[in-house]
């Protein structure tokens, strides 16, 4: 099957989540990207940015929702899942907001998912050899994220820090209700498979931000790093409680 040909999606109901802060500038690209498969929704959600984000998004075809302060990633995916449960959506995809997702790829991350072969398709750089370059900060963070979760799921993951998923209808049901805060990608893993749902991580590329910079430093990445190993290891002690 051609992942162009997007019969599949026929009759199901398929919303992109775009989380986006102070993008104006990367959202007319990525949104049209997306609105070039008939039948799939776009919802911005805008974390309290102060550029233009909600008014490029709206006139870019989306549907928006403003969030009245900034809450961060997890807080802005969630509220995206939360809408996608109220509105009775089958699949929700994440797509960032900065031009890093290629939107020719939606469907191949799509099809699995709608398909019931898995109840996540994660969208990798690494499962195959691909020209994505990562800082050597960053490169360390996956990689260490990676071994950890792989270890504590008992399944091997190459991307866990990826933002480009698509879930079906039972991890909209469970990400509205359970989602972690602040970097939730690693933890939002651990949290499927501890819960019995399963992941494929299948190959993607991606690009460079099309614009502004990573606010992920060095000195962040350290920070990010402890931090999201933190909660990933309280999850688990929490898991073991409420098993003993």
């Amino acid at each position: 099957m051609k992942y162009q040909d997007n019969a599949v999606t026929k009759n199901k109901k398929i919303l992109v989540i775009i989380p986006a802060y102070n993008e104006e500038r990367s959202l007319p690209g990525v949104i049209a990207g997306v609105r070039k498969f008939p039948g799939i929704d776009v919802l911005v959600v805008n974390d309290g940015s102060r550029d233009a984000t909600s008014a490029v998004a709206m006139k870019a075809g989306a549907n928006v929702i403003d969030l009245p302060f900034n809450l961060g990633i997890g807080g802005a995916v969630q509220t995206g899942y939360l809408y996608a449960f109220k509105n009775g959506y089958a699949v929700a995809v994440q797509v960032d907001a900065d031009g890093q997702h290629n939107p020719e790829e939606l469907l191949k991350i799509i099809t699995p998912v709608l398909r019931g072969e898995v109840d996540m398709v994660l969208g990798s750089r690494f499962v195959e050899t691909t020209s994505y370059k990562a800082s050597f900060a960053r490169r360390m963070g996956i990689l260490v994220f990676s071994a950890v979760v792989s270890l504590i799921t008992g399944q091997t993951f190459k991307d866990t820090t990826s933002g480009y998923r698509a879930v079906n209808r039972r991890v909209i049901e469970f990400f509205a209700d359970n989602y972690p805060t602040d970097y939730p990608e690693v933890e939002a893993l651990v949290l499927l498979k501890k819960n019995g749902f399963t992941i494929k991580e299948i190959p993607v590329t991606m690009a460079p931000r099309e614009h502004g910079e990573s606010s992920i430093t060095p000195l962040r990445s350290i920070y990010y790093m402890v931090k999201v190993l933190l909660a990933v290891f309280m999850n688990l002690l929490r898991a073991h409680k409420k098993e003993a």
